[in-house]
C-alpha cells in the first residue's frame, strides 16, 4: 500500500472519532473485529493511528441506512466477508487455517499435512509422474507457467464435472491434479521417488536440498489466504459445478496478476533498478511514477504481514534487501510483506527467476481445493448482481 505522508493516510483517534461520531468504545470494538486497521504511533507508542478509508466507511453507516446495492458493493473492496468459510480467517494479525496458526505450523508441518487439515482428510500424496510423462509437459520455448496452465487447461477439457461427487472422491482427484499441476511446473529430474513431500521435490527440481525447508515453511504459509482474487475466482467457478482442474485453472489465471501471485516479480525488478542506481533513488523513483511497491504493506496486517516474519525468519537477509527493507519502510511508513520475503528466498538460495510464483501456484491450490470443497457442499450458485451506472433506456 502506497502512502504520501503518514498523517494522510493514518488518523490520530481524536480526528476518527469526530469522523464516525461514535464513542471510543465503539472505535476499539471495530479495530478488535478487524473493521478498522490501526497501528502504533511512532511519535508516541502509547497511541494508537487508526487507517482513513476504514475510518470514512465506518462513518458512512453512521450517517443513515444504506441501500443494499450499496452494501454490496462495499463488500467487493475489501468488506465485510461475503461468503461464510470455515477454511481459514485472520485474528489479531495471526492467519489461522482452520482456527491453528499458520506460521506456527510452518515451524514444521509440511504441505502435504496442512492439505490435510485444510480439506478436513488424511494427508494427500501430490505424486510425480514418470519423468518420460513429465517431459512431455515442457515443450520446446514453453515458460513453466505456460506449461502449468497449459496442463489444467488440458484436465479441464476432458475431467468430469465436480457437482454430484463425493467429497472423498474429489479429494483424490485434486491430489492428482496437484501433481501434474508440480509435473509441469517443475523441470523433469532424471530420477525421483514418485511420493516424496512437495518441497522435497521442488528442492531436487531446482538443484538446491539446502533450501528444503525454507521452501517447506513457504509453501505452508502460503497454503492459503482467506477470500483472496484466486480464491473467490476458483470458488465462482465451483459454484458452476465444473470440474476441479477448471477450478483450479481460473484460480492460477487469476494468481498470475502483478497485483496479487505476480508481486513478487515486481520485488525482483526493485531489486534490479536498486543494483543500478541506489536503493533509495530506486524507490523514490517508482513512488515519483505512481507505482506501488508491492514489497511493503498489507491491508489484512496493519502492524506487520505475519507470514513475512515467519519466513524471513529462517533465511540470512542479504545487505542489498535488508537495505531495502529499511529505506522502503523509512520512506512508506509500512513493513515489508510475503512478497519481499519470497523474493529474498529467492535471492538466498539461487532460485530460478519464476520460482516465487511455482511457490505461491503450487502451495495456494492447497487452499483452492478446500474452498471448492467447501463452496460444492453448499450447492449454491455464486451470482453477484450489478449496479447498473450506463445510459437509460431510450
Amino acid at each position: 500500500m502506497m502512502m504520501k505522508t503518514t498523517t494522510a493516510l493514518w488518523l490520530p483517534a481524536g480526528e476518527a472519532l469526530e469522523l464516525m461520531q461514535v464513542r471510543p468504545q465503539t472505535l476499539y470494538a471495530s479495530v478488535s473485529r478487524g473493521r478498522i486497521r490501526a497501528k502504533p504511533d511512532s511519535a508516541d507508542p502509547r497511541r494508537s493511528l487508526y487507517h482513513r478509508d476504514d475510518v470514512q466507511r465506518i462513518a458512512a453507516r453512521t450517517r443513515g441506512r444504506r441501500s443494499s446495492e450499496t452494501v454490496a458493493s462495499e463488500t467487493i473492496q475489501w468488506g465485510e466477508p461475503v461468503l461464510a468459510s470455515g477454511v481459514s480467517t485472520f485474528a489479531h494479525g495471526q492467519l489461522l487455517y482452520r482456527g491453528q496458526d499458520a506460521c506456527a505450523l510452518a515451524a514444521h508441518a509440511t504441505l502435504e499435512e496442512v492439505a490435510g487439515l485444510l480439506w478436513e482428510s488424511a494427508p494427500p500424496r501430490f505424486a510425480a509422474a514418470a519423468p518420460a510423462a513429465q517431459q512431455q509437459t515442457h515443450k520446446k520455448n514453453t515458460t513453466p507457467l505456460q506449461a502449468g496452465l497449459l496442463a489444467l487447461a488440458a484436465r479441464a477439457a476432458t475431467d468430469l464435472p465436480s457437482r454430484g461427487r463425493s467429497r472423498a472422491v474429489l479429494q483424490a482427484e485434486a491430489a492428482d491434479i496437484i501433481g501434474t499441476l508440480a509435473d509441469a511446473l517443475l523441470p523433469a529430474p532424471a530420477r525421483i521417488k514418485k511420493e516424496v513431500p512437495l518441497h522435497m521435490r521442488l528442492a531436487s527440481a531446482w538443484r538446491r536440498p539446502h533450501a528444503a525447508d525454507d521452501l517447506r515453511r513457504a509453501l505452508v504459509l502460503l497454503a492459503d489466504h482467506e477470500l483472496n482474487a484466486s480464491t473467490f475466482a476458483a470458488r465462482v467457478t465451483a459454484s458452476t459445478g465444473a470440474s476441479l482442474a477448471a477450478c483450479l485453472l481460473t484460480g492460477l489465471s487469476t494468481l498470475t496478476g502483478p497485483l496479487h501471485g505476480g508481486a513478487a516479480a515486481t520485488v525482483q525488478a526493485l531489486m534490479r533498478n536498486a543494483a543500478d542506481i541506489g536503493t533509495e533513488a530506486a524507490v523514490r523513483e517508482w513512488l515519483a511514477h505512481d507505482h506501488r511497491p508491492e514489497a511493503f504493506g498489507h491491508p489484512l496486517y496493519p502492524n506487520g504481514d505475519a507470514r513475512c516474519s515467519a519466513l524471513l525468519a529462517g533465511i540470512d537477509l542479504p545487505p542489498a534487501f535488508a537495505e531495502l527493507r529499511a529505506v522502503g519502510e523509512k520512506l512508506l511508513g509500512e513493513a515489508v510483506n510475503i512478497d519481499f520475503a519470497l523474493a529474498a528466498l529467492a535471492a538466498v538460495h539461487k532460485l530460478p527467476p519464476g520460482a516465487p510464483l511455482t511457490l505461491f501456484a503450487l502451495a495456494r491450490t492447497v487452499g483452492w481445493t478446500a474452498h471448492v470443497l467447501e463452496q460444492q457442499a453448499t450447492g449454491q450458485l455464486i451470482r453477484p448482481r450489478a449496479r447498473y451506472t450506463g445510459p437509460a433506456a431510450s
